[in-house]
């Protein structure tokens, strides 16, 4: 069954900082990113990313500042709920198989026809074949397919991933490339950390990064793409 039609989204940072006792791992952080924007976040581990996509995902809960997701006329959107999340850590659970992970989060999400989309993503991941395995049983690269088809349940508007190539293999990396790009084709609004230039990085229609916690440059400022990505390598 086919999501409702999404309303396309932005997300606006406003002045986000984030303590951790004395430390801050965020300082002033603001971004408008408008709806079908591609956005990757680079910098040094530490930098801030995968705090600020947390925050966005709405999993952590910034020390002040404020977050909103903004439709294509600035107004304010209910879209905030369609959103997808991929973590550095997959997130998914080891003693279900990988059919039984995508019905539990399809049926939590209140997906209509769980089993057919859960079906149809295993599809598209590849893992049609192993739908019946075990996830403990999958390599990295497998559960990472796990993690996104996850995230794509329910159509997202706005697709947040933390450094989503991790652990696939060449076939993997071209099928999200494709993903990625229907996506944007579609108007749909994601934001990645990455780790220098990439076949996932080049897909990017903007580059952010941060240092200790601070944009420290933006392309959508007049900063160089290439110079941004080169430098999450440093």
């Amino acid at each position: 069954m086919t999501a409702p039609p999404f309303t396309p989204t932005g997300i606006r940072f406003a002045n986000i900082e984030k303590r951790f006792g004395s430390l801050y791992a965020l300082r002033r952080v603001s971004l408008e990113v408008r709806p079908g924007e591609l956005v990757a976040f680079a910098g040094r581990n530490g930098s801030g990313k995968t705090t600020l996509l947390r925050i966005a995902a709405r999993l952590v809960r910034a020390s002040s500042g404020s977050l909103s997701f903004p439709g294509p006329s600035g107004e304010t959107t209910d879209s905030a709920s369609r959103t997808g999340f991929v973590a550095h850590a997959t997130m998914v659970y080891d003693e279900l198989t990988a059919e039984e992970n995508l019905l539990l989060f399809a049926r939590l999400q209140g997906i209509g026809d769980p089993g057919a989309r859960a079906g149809a993503l295993l599809g598209e991941v590849e893992l049609s074949e192993r739908r019946k395995s075990l996830v403990r049983t999958f390599s990295r690269g497998m559960r990472q397919r796990v993690a996104i088809a996850r995230a794509l349940l329910n159509e997202p508007a706005v697709l947040l991933l933390d450094e989503p190539a991790t652990g696939l293999d060449p076939q993997g990396i071209t099928w999200l490339a494709h993903t990625l790009s229907r996506m944007r084709v579609e108007g749909r609004t994601v934001l990645m950390s990455v780790h220098g230039e990439s076949a996932i990085s080049a897909l990017a229609t903007r580059a952010v990064r941060l240092d200790a916690g601070s944009v420290v440059a933006d392309t959508m400022a007049g900063s160089d793409m290439r110079a941004i990505l080169s430098f999450a390598n440093a």
